[in-house]
């Protein structure tokens, strides 16, 4: 696996070593802040392409407004045998 060094100084530096937990290495810390933010830009695309969905799709968006709706405190009414 190939493998990067990033230079990291001065003020940037010392607001991770601020920020960090006491018990994470610094690489640890970066990279961890690194996998959350491109986990947050994946979850952001998949909103959009969800919302783009909802806009094209009137049954699914339908669908999501009788659940944003629906009546979760009473039980479900029983349905005939």
């Amino acid at each position: 696996m190939k493998a990067t060094t990033i230079k990291v100084e001065g003020e940037l530096l010392r607001e991770l070593e601020r920020t960090k937990p006491t018990s994470q290495s610094l690489s640890a810390y970066v990279r961890s802040l690194l996998q959350q933010e491109v986990l947050r830009r994946k979850m952001a695309e998949a909103t959009e392409r969800y919302a783009e969905f909802l806009r094209e799709t009137p049954d699914e968006r339908a669908w999501l407004e009788e659940w944003a709706n629906a009546d979760l405190a009473r039980p479900p009414k029983r349905g005939r045998r």
